[in-house]
């Protein structure tokens, strides 16, 4: 039967760890953003080996289950890591690192990889020429991207900006495989107690329903003034 005393209480217990899903989120979406930038330059300029690695990258993140990334850098790597420390005689022990490091590694490689190419197709509807206007106009290289193309860019790549926001905080559900107390773990310990699974599941639902909402609200006021913007321009 339907606890509704337990769902109600679980579903404002679960905004505590609201934070907690956040921070994994802005974390990942900023260091996603700068390294997914410079990924998609990279690939674009075609730069010696760094357009390979990167494209490798790239090729393997997003051709691999989230979830496998998780037991490769959470369980794999740190105990290849902690045989090497002691085999060498070191007192380092991975396993006291926070979890939500991990968290914060895997959900901004995977992230980077996603918005590479959000950016890479972003950049490429710039006509060329506008580089070389900048450079006409007495603008160094940087100087041209931050203030001609990736405004322009930046106009293009909103709504696919937006999804792959969305998708990374759907995501981060997947934190508590890493003993994050995130929403997901939150509601799993609590449902643990009187098997309130189908409760604490339908918390779950709601909350990222309204996260995402609210999130997917804040990208269409920035599009629609990004867009009256360029308009105006």
């Amino acid at each position: 039967m339907f606890d509704n005393g337990f769902f109600f209480r679980t579903f404002l217990l679960l905004w505590k760890a609201v934070p907690v899903t956040l921070e994994i989120t802005g974390v990942s979406l900023a260091v996603g953003v700068i390294l997914g930038f410079f990924i998609a330059l990279a690939r674009i300029h075609k730069i010696r080996v760094v357009s390979q690695i990167s494209a490798f990258f790239v090729s393997f993140i997003r051709g691999t289950p989230i979830v496998l990334q998780i037991l490769v850098i959470y369980s794999i790597i740190p105990s290849l890591l902690n045989a090497y420390f002691v085999s060498v005689g070191s007192s380092v022990n991975v396993f006291e690192i926070n979890p939500i490091i991990y968290a914060f590694i895997v959900f901004s490689l995977n992230n980077a990889a996603g918005l590479s190419e959000v950016f890479r197709s972003a950049l490429l509807t710039v006509n060329k020429g506008q580089l070389e206007a900048g450079y006409t106009s007495g603008l160094t290289y940087w100087q041209t991207y931050r203030r001609i193309i990736i405004p322009q860019a930046l106009t293009v790549a909103i709504p696919n900006l937006c999804t792959a926001t969305v998708n990374l905080i759907k995501n981060t559900s997947l934190a508590f495989m890493m003993t994050v107390k995130d929403i997901t773990a939150v509601a799993k310990i609590e449902a643990s107690y009187g098997y309130n699974y189908i409760e604490a599941y339908l918390d779950i639902f709601v909350i990222y329903i309204i996260i995402c909402t609210v999130v997917q609200e804040l990208f269409k006021m920035w599009e629609k003034r990004a867009v009256q913007y360029k308009a105006a321009a």
